[in-house]
């Protein structure tokens, strides 16, 4: 295994499109939605532990989140985790790790992933990852994993590629799009040369370092400490100061989408972001009548293409319906249309400029 690799994992998002079973104090990555007794975290990071060493994989996450991640991960340091102050999407929090690890190993490789993908085929992950870091180790490049798509779905981002081959693997990026209509989605996907975005990136430490530098030099500037504070007691405090002045902005929009070195690996290992509930009914076990149903006490008549989520101690009766999303979460019950559960987080959204967060 090699010394130079190493993993960062993001694990701070609150998944409003999953509420109301994700909330803010118990965000879905923390929790074991796939029923298969380990949360998407702690498989993440189980993932990464066949790619680099132990010590090598880093989190970074809300300040909230660092007593779930110490319980679900406890052989984890503390120096692996890096508890961001404040939320700043995810160039900050990139640019935090980045320089935190080349602190540590300036020759570093780096791959970056969220905390609540699923994968099915790891096998293949693995390959594909550890041919990313070999490849970023060798050249200026920022990488990004491309999936090849099965259908248009409006839920992803999409990445536009030129088959000029490098390494008789990887391909130039000529487009990003975020979250197409239905009508573009198609069309994508009928061309062949779209890919889903994956939100997973590889890059050597020298290579990120530089490109905060040129696309976001205020944001590198926050985190270039001129007296490398890295692993010392001060760099809780200089942290807290970097993320009150750096902007919010993503990985994809502030270096991404604007670098010209970067390069995309079109994958297959059968990826899903789990981002909203039709996504996780896709891959649930379901009934005679294509009901995904978890809780003891469910009565179903004449119900139809459900997921329905409730507590043990509780008894529902659902008649007469189809298409629907009925999920139970401590005080809360939310009943809406599977069909349109984008619409999810505007509910949320709402409910919070209402009622604040007594019910996020």
């Amino acid at each position: 295994m090699n010394k130079h690799f190493y993993t960062v994992i993001m694990a701070g998002g609150i998944g409003s499109r999953f509420w109301p079973l994700s909330r803010q104090k118990a965000p879905k990555q923390f929790l074991d939605v796939l029923n298969s007794g380990r949360t998407l975290f702690q498989l993440t990071y189980q993932r990464f532990q066949a790619i680099c060493p132990e010590e090598n994989i880093f989190i970074v996450a809300n300040k909230d989140y660092g007593a779930l991640i110490r319980e679900q991960i406890p052989t984890l340091k503390e120096e692996q985790i890096l508890l961001e102050p404040l939320s700043r999407n995810t160039a900050p929090c990139i640019a935090y790790a980045s320089h935190k690890i080349a602190a540590k190993d300036p020759d570093a490789c780096i791959i970056v992933a969220p905390s609540d993908h699923l994968i099915l085929s790891e096998s293949a992950f693995i390959i594909s990852a550890e041919k990313s870091l070999q490849f970023a180790s060798r050249n200026d490049v920022l990488i990004t994993l491309g999936i090849r798509p099965n259908r248009p779905d409006t839920g992803y981002g999409y990445i536009q590629f030129i088959e000029d081959l490098k390494d008789n693997d990887f391909c130039k990026v000529k487009t990003f799009t975020e979250k197409p209509d239905l009508a573009i989605a198609k069309q994508f996907v009928e061309s062949g040369e779209f890919l889903w975005n994956a939100g997973i990136f590889i890059w050597n430490a020298k290579t990120i370092l530089k490109a905060f530098e040129t696309h976001l030099p205020e944001i590198a500037s926050c985190f270039n400490f001129s007296d490398n504070l890295y692993y010392t007691d001060s760099e809780e405090s200089q942290i807290s100061k970097a993320y009150l002045e750096c902007t919010s902005i993503s990985i994809d929009y502030g270096i991404m989408e604007k670098a010209s070195n970067v390069w995309v690996l079109p994958c297959n290992f059968g990826w899903s972001d789990i981002g909203t509930w039709n996504s996780l009914f896709e891959l649930l076990h379901k009934d005679e009548n294509n009901n995904a149903i978890k809780g003891k006490y469910i009565f179903t008549r004449n119900a139809k293409n459900c997921i329905i989520n409730v507590s043990d101690d509780k008894l529902l009766a659902v008649n007469n319906v189809e298409n629907l999303i009925i999920v139970e979460s401590d005080n809360i019950i939310l009943v809406a249309d599977k069909n349109q559960e984008q619409d999810i987080r505007n509910v949320v959204n709402e409910i919070k400029s209402k009622y604040r967060e007594k019910f996020i």
